[in-house]
């Protein structure tokens, strides 16, 4: 294929982020985000490769608009949307069920399927699906490819991704665990087994994807196990906004004690708890000031953080049964150093030992942060799920 070029998007509700790669060398071309679209203050943050980022505001109604928006400030640095070294788009899908479990070609089929899978994503599917019709809009002859969060998931076994509910019920409902952060945890496990000068096959891995949202998976031999999302991003971890792990009956108790409705439980769970709900603040860095500072309510939401962060190490060690490597991803595992010493303190008996000059060191590549002598190598490996969709993307491509 003589076309080597991919651009990646990530349609949001009222967001794209972007990214053009060529997969030559897997280099980037340029990044943007288009910021509030449909709303005031719409603004677009472009940057081409080298550096020289441009900005402007100003009203993009809707993502037909905004895209266009992007093949123009695209086309100023010769990287146009008509460009014949244009191989494919590859669009982030949120949710792809049972259904998808590979990156696939867009058609009409593939459209109707990621809209029937709207009620188990809500939030999510309906502005990737904008997206994927805007982009095939302006290039109806170019191959659009869906990469799925979930498709990496769908190797668990039953006893993993099944709930103890009613089976009847639980399939005429689709629910199930399907998680999510599919590509960063397929990319981060790749990326460690590299690292440890293996490949994917031989080694075992507990991926910790911390960020705002925030999931850990167990990755035996290259396909995932078990993973801590669920039917939606809610389940698992502690996270910036989102309560994670938690009795089911206090829905029912805030129901009929708290008197409120499903939609103020909704919002109670997704966006008012976790560390927000917690000690009012989501920025890690601002969280750790606090503690530093003795702050008793910023220490207690650290605590909890880190408390459940534990719980599934151990958890998915013993899913695992052996474990070559934990890998810390995304803006908190790849950032905050209190986090990660925090979260392997006292594990020493499970061969988890941690060097601190080494943890305290901040660099952009994969790294060891385990002394030599460690039984299993902890790493700070960054996540780029831009480059894992397009990579994906390509190779269907190019394939066809």
């Amino acid at each position: 294929m003589s076309a080597t070029r991919v651009l990646v998007l990530n349609s949001g509700s009222s967001s794209v982020k972007y990214q053009l790669l060529d997969m030559r060398d897997s280099s980037r071309l340029a990044m943007g985000l288009v910021e509030r679209i449909g709303e005031e203050g719409s603004r677009l943050r472009h940057t081409p490769r080298g550096g020289g980022s441009r900005e402007w505001t100003g009203p993009i109604a809707d993502h037909e608009a905004a895209l266009k928006a992007v093949a123009e400030e695209l086309s100023k640095d010769g990287l146009g949307l008509d460009s014949p070294e244009l191989a494919a788009i590859g669009h982030r899908v949120v949710h792809g069920g049972k259904t998808f479990t590979e990156p696939t070609v867009i058609d009409e089929r593939v459209l109707a399927e990621i809209e029937r899978l709207i009620p188990v994503a809500p939030l999510h599917n309906p502005a990737n699906l904008t997206g994927i019709r805007t982009a095939r809009a302006l290039r109806p002859d170019l191959p659009q490819v869906a990469v799925f969060d979930t498709a990496f998931h769908t190797t668990m076994p039953e006893s993993a991704a099944r709930y103890a509910i009613d089976v009847a019920t639980a399939d005429a409902h689709r629910i199930r665990r399907y998680g999510f952060h599919g590509t960063s945890h397929a990319y981060v496990s790749r990326a460690t087994a590299k690292l440890l000068g293996k490949t994917p096959e031989e080694v075992n891995v507990i991926v910790l994807h911390l960020g705002n949202g925030a999931s850990a998976s167990a990755v035996r031999g290259g396909r995932c196990v078990d993973t801590s999302m669920g039917l939606t991003p809610l389940e698992g971890l502690v996270m910036g906004t989102r309560s994670g792990d938690m009795d089911p009956a206090v829905i029912f108790h805030l129901m009929r004690v708290g008197k409120m409705s499903t939609d103020e439980i909704d919002t109670l769970l997704n966006k008012k708890s976790g560390l927000i709900g917690l000690c009012g603040d989501n920025d890690m860095r601002e969280i750790r000031r606090r503690v530093d500072e003795g702050d008793e309510q910023a220490k207690l939401a650290f605590d909890i953080y880190i408390h459940r962060l534990k719980k599934y190490i151990g958890a998915y060690y013993a899913v695992l049964g052996r474990v070559d490597a934990i890998a810390f991803t995304a803006g908190v595992g790849e950032n905050a150093a209190p986090v990660r010493a925090a979260a392997v303190a006292g594990l020493e008996e499970l061969g988890l030992l941690l060097d601190p000059e080494l943890n305290a060191v901040r660099v952009d590549e994969p790294r060891r942060i385990s002394p030599p002598n460690s039984r299993v190598t902890i790493a700070v490996v960054p996540t780029d799920e831009e480059l894992e969709i397009a990579t994906q993307t390509y190779a269907l491509v190019e394939d066809n």
